[in-house]
């Protein structure tokens, strides 16, 4: 008999998924797959830090990710509810002074931090880092 099948994901100490998302309203399949990513990663109990850059920015304003549609898809809002439930969010922060997006502008528990962090998430011991 074999042995049982373990996920690689939800047993594992010290697993992260780091997940950028470039993508927002102009490239929504795109988009929503890596929302869907990290939110189902989080579910599962894996640590998740999606990363929103580009176009993706915009959905760190209250009101943007509840406009954002895509048929035969989860709503984009509860996606991202779902990350900041059990992970982190976080903005880039040239894209939000690109768009003039302060730190007292964005949903509640995200933040606004460099590439500098962005590098330090994705090198840690046990990371894997996604780019949509």
């Amino acid at each position: 008999m074999p042995p049982p099948r373990v996920s690689p994901y939800s047993e594992s100490v010290g697993r992260s998924l780091v997940v950028k998302v470039t993508a927002g309203d102009n490239d929504p399949e795109r988009c929503n797959q890596a929302f869907t990513v990290a939110a189902t990663a989080a579910a599962s109990g894996v640590s998740v830090s999606l990363w929103l850059t580009g176009e993706a920015a915009w959905f760190a304003l209250p009101g943007r990710a509840e406009k954002f549609s895509l048929p035969h898809a989860a709503p984009l809002a509860d996606l991202l509810a779902g990350v900041l439930a059990a992970g982190t969010v976080t903005v880039c922060t040239q894209c939000a002074a690109r768009r003039d997006i302060a730190p007292s502008d964005v949903i509640d528990g995200i933040r606004i931090a460099g590439a500098a962090t962005f590098v330090a998430e994705a090198l840690a011991d046990g990371a894997q880092a996604l780019v949509y």
